[in-house]
């Protein structure tokens, strides 16, 4: 029993799981109630059945593995319609025009911001400004953007 377990804990890493084994695989050889020979042939058909188990219980269990990872990670992009497309299309252009309105120092910190996906820190030293003017800049720009563009005109998703 001990030598059952043993193998079978090699095999799978895992206690429990290769208790179980070792039990359902002693179940299986009393419920065939099979004779054998001599008490070795017993005993090596029964790590045969306890190696298969668990190798079995091993490739089971990657496939699982392997199958929740696929779910997982599943492109879950939909795709949209054609006016979904237009809506799209005509919010780009709209605020790439009214971007285009801002005044130069509040556009510059936000195509820094959020095109350039740069943080405060470093817009700060390109311009050469304070990291709490960055800050305040960025906030403005979005308040001026959001004026321009009517914030019940904007198609966003």
């Amino acid at each position: 029993m001990q030598l059952l377990y043993r193998i079978s804990y090699r095999i799978v890493n895992d206690e429990e799981a290769a208790e179980d084994l070792v039990h359902d695989s002693l179940i299986k050889a009393n419920e065939k109630a099979l004779t054998f020979p001599t008490l070795n042939d017993a005993k090596y058909w029964l790590i045969r059945v306890v190696k298969n188990a668990s190798l079995n219980y091993v490739k089971r269990k990657q496939r699982e593995r392997k199958a929740y990872e696929r779910a997982l990670h599943e492109d879950r992009r939909k795709v949209d319609s054609g006016e979904t497309e237009l809506l799209k299309s005509e919010t780009v252009k709209a605020a790439q025009a009214a971007l285009d309105k801002l005044p130069k120092h509040l556009k510059e910190v936000l195509v820094l911001k959020e095109y350039g996906d740069m943080n405060y820190k470093e817009i700060g030293q390109v311009l050469g400004i304070t990291e709490g003017n960055v800050k305040v800049r960025v906030f403005r720009a979005r308040e001026k953007l959001l004026a321009l563009l009517g914030e019940d005109d904007v198609y966003l998703s």
